[in-house]
């Protein structure tokens, strides 16, 4: 029953969330602590509605939406979908490349070819079982993991300045569009789909109470896994404010540099560490958005296309972006904040059907849940409508 949310908490450890993080942790310190725990928070609530949506129902939230919503939203739906998984592809593709290159010397073109000829081999281990494709991400998740409990320990972040980080606050347009790009990062559209996929193969039940014991497992799955990535995405921000967050090294932007930096303040076993788990992060999480992305054009218009061919069309916009120079890590950041304007659209209809009984029978959300779905919704496009007010005004 352990592993669907382990394949979707890999998203939530992305190189978005790298860069988002550092950014984060060397411009404002501990400030923004409190959003990347919020998002967490968030994201558990989110990822286990999908969860429970697939199992329940046996369909997908994008298969749900295809035969309940009308067909133009279906369609519309489809293409922000598409849109919001370029943005995605974009962030996991360029992390991976940033990660050869600085582990190898790989140029970032060469080395975001040779991250597509990896992510074509672990996304051929579906073909041989979906039970080995979840294990070979659930390995890559456990170097990131690995990756930052040693740099966590090795820095030691500061234990006030930790505390003082969870008492929300912002400092100007430039804390909050972090951390908008922060929630981007966190709870990403592409999931919210793929994790109903991923559990709608135990929709088959005897009675009530085995549904209910289905269920028990999926809340473990969703708060271990994402447990997991909550700590990291911590550790991340924590290590960021401890090591870059001083009058010399605040202006550390990006990847690249934050890396450096480590290498001069710590040490090189610290920098070689952060580049395997960048590199993991990147390879393991481009192929789930790219199976994320076959999920939601067969869900929303019933049309499949081989994923070999999806994953060579979606590495096309990554590919021109280390083509032309673009800094990656600024493209990782727009895109994380892109991603936050597509959260609702997948959110939305989550919290709308799985608040149906029609559609969950006795499974149907109860009304704390509904309430604290709905809440989260409103959070999140406040904060984008927020953002566009503040960067409109500057």
């Amino acid at each position: 029953m352990l592993g669907p949310a382990f394949v979707a908490s890999v998203a939530y450890v992305d190189p978005g969330n790298f860069a988002t993080n550092i950014q984060g942790g060397a411009q404002y310190g501990y400030l923004l602590l409190w959003v990347v725990l919020a998002a967490n928070l968030m994201a558990m609530l989110v990822q286990y509605l999908s969860a429970k949506l697939g199992s329940v129902t046996g369909r997908n939230l994008p298969e749900q939406v295809r035969e309940r919503f009308p067909r133009p939203v279906t369609w519309g739906m489809w293409v922000q979908a598409e849109v919001m998984a370029m943005a995605t592809d974009i962030a996991e593709f360029l992390g991976a490349a940033i990660g050869l290159n600085l582990l190898f010397g790989i140029a970032l073109l060469p080395a975001g070819l040779i991250t597509g000829v990896i992510s074509f081999a672990i996304l051929g281990l579906q073909a041989r079982g979906r039970r080995r494709f979840e294990l070979a991400i659930i390995a890559l998740l456990a170097f990131v993991v690995a990756g930052f409990l040693y740099e966590t320990l090795r820095i030691g972040p500061s234990a006030p300045g930790s505390l003082r980080g969870l008492v929300p606050g912002l400092d100007g347009a430039g804390s909050l569009y972090l951390a908008a790009g922060i929630l981007g990062a966190t709870v990403m559209p592409h999931v919210i789909y793929l994790h109903s996929d991923l559990t709608k193969h135990q929709a088959s039940c005897r009675d009530g109470r085995e549904r209910s014991r289905v269920l028990a497992f999926q809340r473990l799955d969703v708060l271990t896994a994402l447990g997991l990535a909550s700590l990291v995405n911590m550790a991340m921000l924590a290590v960021a404010a401890r090591a870059f967050h001083t009058p010399a090294l605040s202006n550390v932007a990006t990847i690249g540099q934050a890396h450096a930096a480590l290498g001069r303040v710590v040490g090189g076993v610290a920098a070689l560490t952060f580049a395997v788990a960048l590199l993991a992060s990147g390879v393991s999480s481009s192929s789930v958005g790219t199976y994320a992305g076959q999920v939601v054009m067969a869900g929303f218009t019933g049309l499949r296309v081989p994923l070999p061919v999806r994953r060579g069309i979606t590495m096309l916009p990554a590919l021109t972006i280390l083509a032309t120079g673009t800094s990656p890590t600024s493209a990782l950041v727009l895109s994380q904040v892109v991603l936050s304007f597509g959260i609702p659209f997948a959110l939305v209809p989550l919290v709308m059907l799985t608040s149906q009984r029609g559609v969950m029978g006795g499974h149907v959300n109860r009304r704390a849940t509904t309430i604290s779905a709905w809440a989260c919704a409103a959070v999140i496009i406040a904060l984008n409508v927020l953002m566009v007010g503040q960067q409109f005004a500057g």
